[in-house]
């Protein structure tokens, strides 16, 4: 018997999966963060290859959007279902002109639909995808016992099930959007994946592997291993438990903000308004996701976690939309920002979507720490095998003989083992070590030094492309 007069994705799942076992909630939520990641990658890696088509696949998610790379977001369908809907003009599926500045951002189907109160469904997270190379349903859902369960399946059968659970509550909330949305889900009708595909699957999954936050899964022994896991550092957990709560209403938020901007009928005053909410919302999820992956690397036992996916990127690409954004950052602090390039930027290996949040951070803190009226020079160059992107304060005296120092080292107070406090301006962020071990999970290394004339200066190491590595 079901909880409710329909199923929930939970007990689809457990019907096809007998054996599934509770788990304590650190672990299945681990369970769930890792497998969303690999399937973020596998539909990267499978949009990649895919003929330029705009809609090349169909989300179904809950209760926020789930993938955030600009390659899915523009090409895939997205359809978030919610328990607290933010205004009932919003929750109408419609499509509109989005403004220019935020073409990029937003996916081209966007669409978030409410579920009834008493539905069971609205405590549970789950993703459904939809393509024509493979689908996949995935769940994480809290039992009774105050225990979860997280499951997931390729099989078409079972997501075709699932899918039709859902179908059944659109039909019951908003049934002008179901034939739409049935269509989308039958261009990309569920088949059996290959078999590379699961494969390839289990591959990103072993990549995103880290050590479960799970204190039954502590060794007893050595003494060593128990003093330096997850569960001996509860400052830890509770920020990656904090960054979690903070980062989920704010993507709903971003959502909904991003929905009313569609809208042709708003007053300039009111867009404004509202793209100023979207721009504070993006900020803040950002430096959640960066509080999440900096507690992660702490909860793993490798000084060089494996779990990052590494990649030949262009860095000119990411320097050219974060520039603006930095010196954005910087002219609100009444600072000044000079990036000196070279004429050609060479390949590095990195991570695109980490390096722009690791060096956003990093140049905002830096700004926070400087008075006003300071200038800054971040200076690209090549270093051997290595790219080097140094940032460091400039002396406000062009005599060099009475210069001096920029600024002075800033007062900072430990929080915890990952964040640190200044005084000065009441800023939180994450400290020195933790910065140091994101930019070694993304293949760089960060170096600070203190010079005279010059104050804090921080330097940003990146390994080159082989193929680039004579340039």
């Amino acid at each position: 018997m079901y909880e409710w007069i329909l199923p929930s994705l939970r007990e689809i799942l457990a019907e096809s999966q007998p054996t599934a076992a509770e788990s304590s909630p650190a672990k299945a939520e681990w369970q769930w963060r890792i497998s969303l990641a690999a399937t973020e990658q596998l539909l990267i890696s499978t949009l990649a290859n895919a003929a330029s088509d705009a809609n090349q696949g169909l989300v179904l998610a809950a209760p926020a959007p789930l993938f955030g790379q600009p390659t899915l977001t523009q090409n895939l369908q997205t359809v978030t279902f919610t328990a607290k809907p933010f205004n009932p003009l919003a929750l109408m599926p419609f499509e509109m002109p989005i403004p220019l500045e935020m073409a990029e951002e937003i996916a081209p189907h966007e669409s978030v639909l409410p579920l009834l109160p008493a539905d069971p469904l609205g405590t549970e997270q789950f993703c459904l995808v939809f393509t024509d190379k493979f689908s996949l349903v995935l769940v994480l859902a809290e039992q009774n016992s105050g225990q979860k369960t997280f499951l997931f399946s390729f099989e078409p059968e079972i997501v075709q099930q699932a899918w039709r659970a859902l179908g059944a509550r659109v039909m019951l909330t908003n049934p002008d959007f179901f034939a739409d949305l049935d269509a989308s889900v039958q261009k990309f009708a569920p088949v059996a994946p290959d078999y590379r595909t699961v494969m390839q699957f289990s591959q990103l999954l072993l990549q995103e592997f880290a050590p479960e936050p799970d204190k039954e899964n502590v060794p007893a022994s050595p003494p060593v291993a128990v003093a330096t896991s997850a569960s001996s550092r509860p400052d830890v957990e509770l920020l990656q438990a904090f960054a979690h709560e903070v980062r989920t209403p704010l993507t709903t938020i971003r959502t909904m903000t991003r929905l009313l901007l569609k809208r042709r009928d708003l007053p300039a005053n009111v867009i404004s308004r509202l793209e100023v909410i979207d721009h504070e919302c993006t900020e803040q999820i950002d430096r959640m996701e960066l509080l999440f992956k900096a507690a992660e690397l702490e909860t793993s036992n490798s000084a060089k976690p494996a779990h990052t996916q590494l990649t030949p990127m262009s860095l000119d690409r990411v320097l050219q939309q974060s520039i603006p954004r930095w010196q954005q950052a910087a002219n609100r602090r009444n600072l000044t920002l000079d990036v000196v390039l070279p004429q050609q930027l060479p390949t590095v290996v990195s991570n695109p979507t980490m390096l722009d949040r690791v060096l956003t951070n990093l140049i905002e803190n830096f700004t926070r720490s400087l008075p006003a009226g300071s200038h800054i020079q971040v200076q690209v160059i090549p270093a051997g095998d290595q790219l080097k992107l140094q940032l460091s304060p400039q002396p406000q005296c062009t005599d060099t003989s009475k210069a001096t120092p920029a600024t002075t080292p800033p007062i900072r107070k430990a929080l915890g083992q990952l964040l640190m406090f200044q005084p000065e301006t009441g800023t939180i962020s994450l400290n020195i070590s933790a910065t140091k071990h994101l930019f070694q999970a993304i293949g760089g290394k960060l170096i600070v030094r203190q010079r005279p004339q010059h104050g804090e200066v921080m330097t940003i190491f990146l390994p080159l492309e082989v193929s680039t590595k004579q340039w």
